[in-house]
């Protein structure tokens, strides 16, 4: 029997899934896909690279919104199908955004999606462009069209993700206040809503920490997953070397209650560039999550997550394993247990 449930989540039995191998050494219970990655350069006309994308379990099947990077560099988010969530077919052009009243409302450009699901509604949330790097918004429910909703920040900010239910009535964001640049700082911050257009309450959640794998700045990842231990949340942690930055994948736990708790955060990485796909690419020496899909039954999590700029990755984990790995070599410190407001 599982130590621990994942709550308020469908069950998705086909969950994309590919078992620990019975050799590996593993001593982080996080082990990758042997057929990475899953998507690679030039998927389809027009487009370089697809990585830093979302996904969701969709009508038995799967339906992602991917960062397309165009041939001439421009990112937008393109749409995806999938029966397996490995095997991904791509909607030949970019979506298009309209505002409440069906006219057109497409942003400058679009980048770093996340998907979730609240309620019967679908909520993307994307970096971009407002003045400066800024959080965009949209929601369908048909995945045929796409409405823009008001910008939920002023710039400058990244990295935003919903989480998957209202709490205390409340709709509840992470986000990463930042610059317009390639940020050398930043922590992770909660804010919520009780419409989706004003955003307030704003708590800081955690930063950047001592160990050097996220010494530098740290970011929001996939949706958090609602267990019985907490939100467990897929994050990344950036530090800076001799050669440039380097992106890894964390883990924590937020209390259920006031997720500006950490209740746990564990000290080491869960996954860090090892792989030829991770180390070399547009821009080397990145691991970044963006969404999971996961089985309640099972306790099955398959977590994506964009590899080196250039490619689409998955891994995969178990939440018995994952939760006592990162509660056994958890270190919080008082920015992370505190309120977070001063």
């Amino acid at each position: 029997m599982s130590k621990y449930q994942i709550l308020n989540s469908p069950k998705v039995a086909n969950v994309p899934w590919q078992d620990k191998p019975k050799d590996a050494a593993l001593d982080i219970p996080v082990w990758r896909y042997t057929e990475n990655p899953i998507i690679n350069r030039n998927p389809l006309p027009g487009v370089a690279r697809i990585f830093n994308s979302a996904v969701i379990p969709y009508q038995g099947a799967f339906i992602g919104v991917f960062r397309a990077e165009q041939k001439d560099g421009i990112p937008f988010i393109y749409l995806g199908h999938s029966k397996d969530g490995i095997s991904w077919n791509f909607d030949p052009h970019r979506i298009e955004f309209t505002d409440e009243n069906g006219k057109p409302s497409m942003p400058v450009y679009a980048y770093d999606p996340r998907l979730v699901k609240i309620e019967d509604v679908y909520y993307l949330i994307w970096c971009q462009d407002f003045y400066g790097a800024s959080i965009g918004m949209a929601r369908t429910k048909d995945f045929k069209t796409f409405t823009r909703l008001e910008n939920p920040f002023l710039p400058f900010n990244r990295n935003a993700v919903l989480f998957p239910r209202k709490v205390h009535g409340n709709f509840m964001m992470l986000s990463r206040p930042s610059d317009s640049g390639h940020t050398p700082f930043g922590d992770i911050f909660l804010s919520e809503s009780p419409d989706l257009v004003y955003w307030g309450k704003h708590r800081h959640v955690m930063g950047k920490n001592p160990e050097w794998w996220e010494s530098l700045k740290i970011g929001g990842g996939a949706a958090p997953i609602e267990t019985s231990e907490g939100w467990l949340l897929f994050y990344h942690g950036v530090s800076q070397t001799c050669n440039g930055y380097v992106y890894s994948i964390g883990g924590a736990i937020l209390d259920i209650e006031d997720p500006s708790i950490v209740k746990y955060r564990c000290s080491t990485f869960l996954i860090t560039p090892e792989q030829w796909y991770e180390e070399r690419g547009f821009v080397p020496n990145v691991c970044f999550p963006c969404a999971t899909i996961h089985d309640p039954d099972t306790g099955k999590i398959a977590i994506y997550y964009g590899a080196a700029d250039s490619y689409v990755a998955l891994a995969f984990t178990e939440l018995d394993e994952i939760i006592d790995y990162i509660k056994e070599h958890s270190i919080t410190r008082t920015a992370d247990t505190e309120i977070g407001t001063r």
